[in-house]
C-alpha cells in the first residue's frame, strides 16, 4: 500500500480536531505533566524551519509522557504585543490588532500542518483584554506591596503604614531605594503627597527617576537587548542614555532568592551561571568618604576593603546626581561635555569597550584611612547602578583602574607585597598587605584574607559604614513609550499616581489617530481623545473634562513586553476565568511547568522576570510553587544553508555569463551572489526559474557540468537577505509533516545550532516510507507471523534505546535506532501484529499522522495517543552468541562466532581448532592466547 501521506495527514488533522483529542482536563486519577514552550511574537513573515526546533522537541516528549499514563498539559498561544507591530502601524496607518490578528492567523495555519499536539482551547494572546487584565491586576498587586526584610517575602503595604504611624521608619525591615529616616509623629504630619512620595520608595511596584535607553527615533525606550552597538535592534536608530520618570519593578529585592532558587532546579549548569553572574551576587563593605572644603560625602562599595590604603582617585558614574553636586565651576565646560559625549553611548557598549575616557570634576575627597585628599573624576567606565555608582580606584590592584591612573597620571600605590606595577596591575587575591598602616590602624603584614575582615570590623566600630552584600541585578524599567502594548491601570491626581478600582479592570487600549509620539513628545497615547479616569463614575472620559474636580489623566505609557510573558504559564491553567489569575484547586493540580523549551537568548531577561513574577505571586498566596519552570531545555538555532551562483568578472566578460561551482578555477575572477534555496534542489539550479526570479539575467549565459549548474553553498544565519530562508510548509508539501518533523530532530542533539540541509530530507521520508511498507505489509496481507527471537531483539532493543533516548532528548540517536530496526525486521520478513503495534506506539510521538493511519489499519480503537508505552524485557536482549575477532600478534586476521557463555578454555580450544588459525600459525610456535572476554582473542606466534 502506497504512503499516501498528503491524504493521511489531512484526514488526521481534522480526526483530531473533530474529536477534541488534545483537549485536556484536570484528572486527580492521573499523574500530571506541564510542558510548555516559550510562545511565539507572531510576525508576518510567517514561520520558517528552524521555528518549530523547539516545539518538535517538547511535542515529542509530550506525546511520550502522554503515552506513559501522565495527563500531559501542552497548550500555545502568542506573545501578540511589541515593536514591530506598532512601526508597522506607523508606517501604513493600518492598526495593530489588524495586522497581529493576520499574523497570527498565519501561525496557526502553519503549526497546524506540523501536526501539534497543542491544546488549542487554551491559547492566550496577551493583547486579548481577557487576558492583560490578569497583568494590570499583578500589577496593581506589586503596587500595593512591599518587600519585608525580615519575613522575606512580599507584604501588604498596608502593614507598612501601619507601623510608620506607630513607629515612623524606625525597625520597618522594608527594602527601599534609599534609607529614609522619619518619627511617627512626623509620618502624621505629611501631607497625602508626602505620604505617597515615601511610600513610592517602598513599593514592588514604584515610579522613579532612571537612566534609560531613549530611542529619540521610535519615541520609546528600549531594553538592553534591543539595542545592538549603540543603535536600536529595529530600524537602526540612534540610542541615547536618557533619565526620565519610568514605572520600575523591584526585581532586586528578590535577588538572594532568585539564586537560591537555582539550586532547586533542573537546568543546566551554563544557564544557571549565567543567571548568578546576571544577579551578581558580592559581599563587601560601604564606606563613607567626605568631600574635602565640603560638608558634603558619599558612599562606596567595595569587596575588597584591605585596599583601602591604595586608594588614590574616586570615580563617579556620569548618570550619578553626585556630578551634579561636585563639579565645580571651572570645571562644568568640561564636564558638560564629556556628559554628551557618554549620552550617546548604551550601558552595554560601556561595558564591552575598554577605552580609557573620563573628566575631572574639581572636587577633592578625603581617604577615611589616611586623611589625603584624592582627586574626584567621572568616567563612563563605572555604571549607576551597580553599588552606589561612585568607586574608590585602586590601581594597583585593579586593571581597569591602572589604565585610567595611567591615561592620567595617577598615584598608583601597591599594599600587597611582591606586586610590580610598572607595566601592569597586580590583580592578586591573596598575598600579604604593605603600605597599609596609619596611626590608628594598621594592616600590614596581614594576608588579605585577615585584613578584608580586620578591615570590615575597623570601618563598622569606627561608625566609617557598613558591612553590606550587594546585587548587580537592577530593578526591572517597566514603562515603555509605545501604543501597542498593556496599558497601565493608574491615573494621576496631584502628580501622584493612584490605581483604578479592581472591578474596573481591564482598562482597554483607546482608540488614537496615529501610533507615534506626539508633536509634544508625549507617548502615542497622548493622541487619545478619551483617556481619562472619572473617580465618581469609575470610568474612562474625554480628556477635555479633566478640569472637573473628579477627573484625573491617565498613564500615557503602556508596559513592556515582558509584562505579557512573565506569569502566561498560569493563565494557561485557567485561561477562560474572568474571576481569578488562575483558579487555586486547578494551580494546585498543575503547580509549575515540569519541561519548558526555549532560546538560549532568553537566559537572563525573560527567566529572571518570569521567577521574580511567579515569586511575588507565591507570597501573595496566588501559586503554590515559586519556582515557575522544574526543567529547562534551551533548543539550538537553525541555521541557513545558503546557496551561491558565480557571476563571471573577467576583463571583457559578459556581466550575465555564470560558471558552475567546479569549473570556477577556469576563470580569473568570479563574484558569488546568494540565490533563493527554494529553486535549488540538492545544488543543482533550477535556472529557468533563476531567471524568472532576476529577470535582468534573462538572456544570461551558464556555463554547465554534466548538464547541470551546480551552486556554492554556506552555513549562515537564515535571514530573508540571503534567500536562505525555508518556509515549512514546502517542505510539508513535498515531503509530508511527519518527514519535517523527523528530519529536524535528525538534524543533531536538540540542545545544539546546526545548519538546514534540504538535501538530506529525502534519507529521512525513504525511512518513513520503508516503515510504512513494513508495518501496511504486516496489517494488510494476512500472513501474520509468530514473533522469532530474532524479531524479539530487535524490537525489545528499540524500546530500551527509545525510551532513554527521550529521556535524555537525544532524538536524534532515537531516529538512527529506528532506521535500523526497521531494516533488521524487513530483512527478518516480521509481520507479527503484536511486534509491529509495539513499533507503532514508539514512533507515534516523532511521527504521529502515520502512527494514528497505522493503528487504524491495525484494527485499534480510538487514537495512538492514548496506547500504552511498552517495556523493553531484558531477556530477549541477552546475547545468546558473540562475534569476537582472532588476531596474529596484534593483528586481526577474522572474526569467530561463540557461545555467550564459554569460558576462556573452551574459546582458546575453538580458536586453536580452526582452520584459517592453521593458516596464518603455519610452522610458527603459538607462544601464547590473549583474551579479551566477548571481544578479541589476540595469539602471540614467533
Amino acid at each position: 500500500m502506497e504512503y499516501n501521506f498528503r491524504d493521511i495527514e489531512k484526514k488526521w488533522q481534522k480526526r483530531w480536531v473533530d474529536n477534541g483529542t488534545y483537549r485536556v482536563v484536570e484528572d486527580e486519577k492521573k499523574k500530571k505533566f506541564y510542558v510548555l514552550n516559550m510562545f511565539p511574537y507572531p510576525s508576518g513573515a510567517g514561520l520558517h524551519v528552524g521555528h518549530p526546533l523547539g516545539y518538535i522537541a517538547s511535542d515529542i516528549y509530550a506525546r511520550y509522557k502522554r503515552l506513559k499514563g501522565f495527563n500531559v498539559l501542552n497548550p500555545m498561544g502568542y506573545d501578540a504585543y511589541g515593536l514591530p507591530a506598532e512601526q508597522y502601524a506607523i508606517q501604513t496607518g493600518q492598526h495593530p490588532a489588524i495586522t497581529t490578528e493576520q499574523n497570527i492567523n498565519r501561525y496557526r495555519e502553519q503549526l497546524d500542518k506540523i501536526g501539534f499536539s497543542f491544546d488549542w482551547s487554551r491559547e492566550v494572546r496577551t493583547c486579548d483584554p481577557g487576558y492583560y487584565h490578569w497583568t494590570q491586576w499583578a500589577f496593581q498587586r506589586m503596587f500595593r506591596s512591599y518587600y519585608s526584610i525580615s519575613s522575606q517575602k512580599a507584604q501588604p503595604i498596608i502593614k507598612l503604614i501601619e507601623h510608620f504611624e506607630l513607629m515612623g521608619s524606625k525597625d520597618c525591615g522594608a527594602q527601599g531605594s534609599e534609607e529614609l529616616h522619619f518619627t511617627a509623629a512626623e509620618w502624621a504630619a505629611f501631607s497625602e503627597k508626602k505620604k505617597q512620595e515615601v511610600l513610592m520608595n517602598y513599593r514592588i511596584a514604584y515610579l522613579a527617576e532612571t537612566m534609560v535607553n531613549w530611542c529619540p527615533a521610535l519615541g520609546t525606550v528600549l531594553a538592553n537587548d534591543e539595542v545592538i552597538n549603540g543603535v536600536s535592534e529595529r530600524g537602526g536608530y540612534p540610542v541615547e542614555q536618557k533619565k526620565m520618570r519610568q514605572w520600575c519593578l523591584r526585581v532586586s529585592a528578590y535577588a538572594q532568592r532568585l539564586l537560591d532558587g537555582l539550586d532547586t532546579i533542573d537546568w543546566t549548569d551554563s544557564l544557571k551561571e549565567a543567571q548568578r553572574n546576571w544577579i551578581g551576587r558580592s559581599e563587601g563593605t560601604e564606606v563613607e568618604f567626605n568631600v574635602a572644603d565640603s560638608d558634603k560625602h558619599f558612599t562606596i562599595f567595595t569587596t575588597r576593603a584591605d585596599t583601602m590604603f591604595g586608594v588614590t582617585f574616586m570615580v563617579l558614574a556620569p548618570e550619578s546626581d553626585l556630578v551634579k553636586e561636585l563639579t565645580t565651576a571651572d570645571q562644568q565646560a568640561a564636564v558638560d561635555e564629556y556628559l554628551a559625549y557618554v549620552k550617546k553611548r548604551t550601558e552595554r557598549e560601556r561595558q564591552m569597550d575598554h577605552s580609557v575616557t573620563g573628566v575631572f570634576s574639581g572636587s577633592y575627597a578625603i581617604n577615611p584611612f589616611t586623611g589625603d585628599k584624592i582627586p574626584v573624576w567621572i568616567s563612563e567606565y563605572v555604571l549607576a547602578g551597580y553599588g552606589t555608582g561612585a568607586i574608590m580606584a585602586v590601581p594597583a590592584h585593579d586593571s581597569r583602574d591602572y589604565a585610567f591612573a595611567k591615561h592620567f597620571n595617577l598615584p598608583i600605590i601597591p599594599v600587597i607585597e611582591g606586586a610590580d606595577v610598572s607595566e601592569e596591575s597586580f590583580d592578586a587575591k591573596d598575598g600579604i598587605m604593605c603600605n597599609s598602616a596609619s596611626d590608628k590602624f594598621s594592616l600590614n603584614g596581614l594576608t588579605v584574607k585577615e585584613a578584608i575582615a580586620a578591615t570590615k570590623k575597623y570601618v563598622t566600630e569606627q561608625g566609617l559604614g557598613r558591612v553590606k552584600v550587594n546585587y548587580r541585578l537592577r530593578d526591572a524599567i517597566f514603562s515603555r513609550q509605545r501604543y501597542w502594548g498593556e496599558p497601565f491601570p493608574v491615573y494621576y491626581k496631584d502628580d501622584m499616581p493612584y490605581m483604578i478600582p479592581k472591578e474596573c479592570l481591564p482598562l482597554e487600549l483607546p482608540e488614537i489617530d496615529e501610533y507615534k509620539p506626539t508633536e509634544t513628545g508625549e507617548p502615542p497615547l497622548g493622541r487619545a481623545k478619551k483617556w481619562a479616569w472619572d473617580t465618581k463614575t469609575n470610568s474612562v472620559v474625554n480628556v477635555a473634562d479633566i478640569d472637573n474636580e473628579t477627573v484625573f489623566p491617565l498613564e500615557l505609557n503602556t508596559m513592556p513586553g515582558f509584562a505579557g510573558s512573565s506569569a502566561y504559564y498560569l493563565r494557561y491553567m485557567d485561561p477562560h476565568n474572568d474571576q481569578a489569575l488562575t483558579d487555586k484547586e486547578k494551580n494546585e493540580y498543575w503547580r509549575n511547568v515540569d519541561l519548558y523549551v526555549g532560546g538560549s537568548e532568553h537566559a537572563t531577561g525573560h527567566l529572571i522576570y518570569s521567577r521574580f513574577w511567579d515569586k511575588f505571586l507565591y507570597d501573595s498566596g496566588y501559586t503554590c510553587e515559586d519556582e515557575p519552570f522544574k526543567k529547562l531545555v534551551n533548543q539550538g538555532m537553525i541555521q541557513g544553508r545558503s546557496n551561491f551562483v558565480y557571476r563571471i568578472e573577467d576583463e571583457g566578460a559578459d556581466k550575465g555569463k555564470f560558471v558552475s561551482l567546479n569549473l570556477r578555477k577556469n576563470y580569473k575572477e568570479t563574484t558569488p551572489i546568494h540565490v533563493d534555496v527554494n529553486i535549488v534542489s540538492a545544488d543543482v539550479l533550477d535556472i529557468e526559474a533563476f531567471k524568472a526570479w532576476r529577470p535582468e539575467y534573462n538572456n544570461a549565459e551558464f556555463i554547465l557540468e554534466d548538464g547541470k549548474y551546480i551552486c556554492g553553498w554556506a552555513v549562515e544565519k537564515m535571514s530573508k537577505s540571503m534567500y536562505n530562508v525555508v518556509n515549512p510548509d514546502m517542505i510539508v508539501e513535498k515531503y509530508g509533516a511527519d518527514t519535517l518533523r523527523l528530519y529536524e530532530m535528525f538534524l543533531g542533539p536538540v540542545e545544539q545550532s546546526k545548519p538546514w540541509d534540504t538535501n538530506g530530507i529525502d534519507g529521512c521520508h525513504r525511512f518513513l516510507k520503508k516503515f510504512w511498507n513494513l508495518c501496511s505489509s504486516a496489517c494488510c496481507d494476512g500472513t501474520a507471523t509468530d514473533a522469532t527471537p530474532e524479531n524479539l531483539k530487535s524490537v525489545h532493543k528499540l524500546i530500551k534505546k527509545v525510551s532513554q533516548d527521550i529521556e535524555q532528548f537525544s532524538y536524534n540517536t532515537s531516529i538512527s535506532a529506528f532506521m535500523i530496526c526497521t531494516n533488521e525486521l524487513s530483512q527478518q520478513k516480521c509481520k507479527n501484529k503484536e511486534l509491529i503495534k509495539t513499533l507503532v506506539i514508539l514512533i507515534a510521538p516523532f511521527a504521529p499522522h502515520m502512527a494514528e493511519e497505522l493503528w487504524e489499519m491495525l484494527g485499534e480503537q480510538g487514537s495512538v495517543c492514548d496506547a500504552q508505552w511498552p517495556e523493553y524485557n531484558e531477556q530477549y536482549l541477552v546475547e545468546s552468541s558473540v562475534k569476537m575477532g582472532v588476531a596474529f600478534n596484534g593483528k586481526t586476521r577474522f572474526e569467530i562466532e561463540l557461545a555467550a557463555d564459554a569460558d576462556n578454555a573452551a574459546i582458546e580450544a575453538l580458536v586453536r581448532g580452526d582452520e584459517r588459525t592453521a593458516k596464518y600459525v603455519e610452522d610458527k610456535q603459538i607462544v601464547k592466547v590473549i583474551i579479551v572476554p566477548k571481544r578479541m582473542v589476540n595469539i602471540v606466534i614467533k
